[in-house]
């Protein structure tokens, strides 16, 4: 399998590392992370302006038609950069759904918004006790005479308080944890009836908690058959999560490269503590764990061509284990290799392993995704 970029493909990769490059070291993302929502909406643009908002969808809906593989070196740069903005819910999910399950009138209002960055996505699927289970879902909707009635609340919803479209997974029929009688429903974030909560989380992000009681909306805002939404949901979903692996590659990639450079300047007895031999037998290992990383993420995303959508949950849970592990590995190492230094807020390595703990528990943990593999006979 040939595992070389197109020239396309580096063309891209030269892009968006010179943007970020050039707007986005450790001391301006901490500018970034001060404005409104925690982001900057000049950045934003300049993703818009150098396409790559509009990087998955069709050249006949104003997009480039990338792929997986584009996802992948945009979202390992995004890492690299500790970048704020809402590329992860509004480009890869928001458009995600889009895409997979959105109608041709969906697509024409919303797409084209998202491409040109006027508008940002947010996902409310997590539930006070669903855990990781996408069927886990008690939030409401049910028919009226001119659409559907939203109750119910979402928790942790990245970007949820500054988005312009909420995604909102709900039950339409049957009981709360059954596989069947969901739905996907595409509701304004300044609808009647909608109240938020907002908060940092650890790794620098705002989430929000959002509250729907009685929120009405039509038949235009349902994306798919909304009483069996969840193949589409799990499909949209396993795309976030290589997403998440390829930008965990690019965080651990920084980290070693950061660790390193900091053991070649560190003196201990007089010498660099990266003349230590027994500290360099640890930072070999720390890129074991980086390249079988990024081994895995490689292989979630040549995953995404699978036609069979079993083998591709598969893949993409194996990828979500092994990057869980070496997060958690070159995290802990970079930290305590850093020293005292390591566990403050000026030093951007620590920033680092709290963007990787966050992804570690984003859609399911390294523990959820090896129980998937075992139960699904994988490791048999």
């Amino acid at each position: 399998m040939d595992f070389e970029l197109s020239e396309e493909q580096r063309l891209l990769k030269e892009s968006i590392d010179g943007l970020l490059g050039n707007a986005y070291d450790f001391e301006q993302r901490k500018k970034y992370i001060k404005e409104k929502g925690g982001w900057s909406r000049g950045i934003w643009s300049r993703l818009a302006e150098q396409g790559l908002l509009g990087l998955p969808f069709a050249d006949t809906e104003g997009g480039f038609g990338g792929g997986a593989v584009e996802t992948l070196i945009v979202m390992e740069a995004l890492g690299r950069a500790l970048v704020l903005e809402p590329y992860l819910p509004t480009v890869v999910i928001g458009g995600g759904f889009l895409r997979q399950g959105g109608s041709t009138e969906q697509k024409a209002v919303h797409i084209p918004s998202i491409i040109h960055g006027r508008s940002t996505f947010a996902f409310a699927q997590l539930e006070k006790h669903s855990r990781y289970d996408l069927n886990d879902v008690a939030t409401s909707a049910k028919r009226n005479a001119d659409g559907w009635i939203i109750d119910g609340e979402k928790f942790v919803v990245v970007n949820g308080a500054n988005a312009d479209v909420l995604i909102v997974t709900v039950r339409t029929k049957g009981a709360q944890r059954d596989q069947t009688g969901l739905g996907v429903f595409l509701v304004p974030s300044t609808a009647d009836g909608i109240s938020k909560k907002s908060y940092p989380t650890q790794d620098g992000l705002h989430a929000a908690d959002v509250t729907f009681k009685g929120v009405e909306v039509g038949d235009e805002a349902v994306i798919g058959d909304p009483e069996d939404a969840l193949p589409l949901i799990e499909r949209v979903v396993d795309d976030a999560r290589t997403a998440l692996c390829a930008e965990a590659v690019g965080l651990m990639d920084e980290s070693l490269k950061t660790t390193v450079e900091y053991m070649k300047t560190r003196k201990q007895f007089g010498v660099p503590i990266g003349s230590f031999q027994s500290l360099q037998h640890r930072a070999a290992d720390m890129f074991v764990a980086l390249e079988q990383a990024r081994s895995m993420s490689m292989f979630a995303t040549m995953a995404a061509s699978f036609d069979d959508n079993t083998e591709r949950a598969m893949a993409v849970a194996a990828a979500k284990v092994q990057i869980g592990r070496s997060g958690k590995f070159i995290g802990q190492q970079s930290i305590q290799l850093h020293g005292g230094i390591g566990m403050t807020m000026e030093a951007k390595i620590g920033h680092y392993f709290k963007r990787l703990t966050m992804i570690e528990n984003t859609f399911g943990n390294s523990g959820y995704h090896l129980r998937r593999i075992s139960e699904g006979g994988a490791l048999i």
